[in-house]
């Protein structure tokens, strides 16, 4: 089945519902006392916390997502239930981050968010969703549509003198950290901006946004021998805001995301990256070589 711009619209319009639900109910709970259990994921704390809000957000974003799915006959792949490999038999399939950045979420700070994806088999997605519910931020794509923050195009901010890299708070523990604080300071010289600033923080999704909301920036993450390394939930639905918004996104050698992969949902052998501009993926993209080689 190939759907026409009309189905993309409308299957957009359900995301786009969905994703505000659960971040309403995900509003309405940011505050209360919640209760932390333990997952098998990847080997990060981030990858292994979850909480009754994650389900609850999932169930809410089904109950609004199924009756479509029996329309246009889509598969289901949600953070919170088990891969049950039916989007490798279908034509598309939600990809559903219910509560992204859990660990954010539990420590009470910025950087947890809805996100809703549709994939096709190939691993092309087609609809990005991602919405904030603490700045009632909706990000918003469609293959072909363009890209919006709210009702503004979603684009890199005008430039700033610091160029910012940010990626997520387990690379402190990373045996390349050391060196690559060292090299993003020459990066940043190189490139023409006064100093570089690396941030550890938040869930992928947002992470994401803010190499555009905060230009010059780039999100990135290594590949790494163990299991985790984020998963398809956490890329497909930036995946399609950047390329919507004309900004790059590839893994850490520059190829295409793969974002329905055959075996585990697992992105560790991979890495990813999102810049604000092409010089900067290009320069990350050589560093990561000249690391591996060092």
């Amino acid at each position: 089945m190939r759907l026409s711009t009309d189905d993309l619209y409308l299957l957009g319009q359900c995301a786009i519902s969905a994703a505000m639900q659960a971040g309403q109910l995900i509003a309405r709970r940011a505050h209360n006392a919640v209760v932390v259990n333990s997952k098998d994921g990847g080997t990060s704390l981030a990858a292994r916390v979850v909480t009754e809000i994650d389900h609850l957000s999932q169930e809410l974003i089904l109950q609004t997502l199924r009756p479509i799915c029996a329309r246009y006959d889509l598969a289901l792949l949600s953070e919170e239930s088990p891969d049950d490999g039916a989007r490798l038999q279908h034509d598309y399939f939600w990809c559903i981050d219910p509560l992204d950045g859990t660990l954010p979420f539990i420590e009470n700070v910025p950087g947890y968010s809805v996100s809703i994806a549709l994939v096709s088999r190939a691993g092309e997605a087609l609809i990005g969703v991602v919405y904030d519910p603490l700045t009632h931020t909706l990000y918003r794509a469609i293959k072909g549509q363009g890209a919006w923050q709210n009702q503004h195009a979603f684009k890199p901010a005008p430039p700033a003198p610091v160029l910012t890299f940010i990626t997520d708070k387990s690379f402190a523990h990373d045996p390349l950290y050391q060196a690559t604080q060292v090299e993003l300071q020459r990066i940043a010289v190189e490139l023409g901006y006064a100093e570089a600033k690396l941030r550890l923080q938040g869930g992928a999704a947002l992470n994401a946004c803010q190499a555009l909301t905060e230009a010059p920036a780039c999100y990135f993450k290594f590949p790494k021998p163990d299991k985790g390394g984020g998963s398809v939930w956490d890329y497909a639905a930036t995946a399609c805001l950047f390329q919507e918004a004309g900004a790059p996104v590839s893994d850490i050698r520059g190829n295409v995301l793969v974002l329905n992969p055959n075996g585990s949902t697992f992105m560790n052998h991979c890495g990813v990256l999102y810049c604000s501009d092409q010089a900067i993926a290009d320069t990350m993209i050589r560093l990561y070589r000249q690391l591996r080689q060092g």
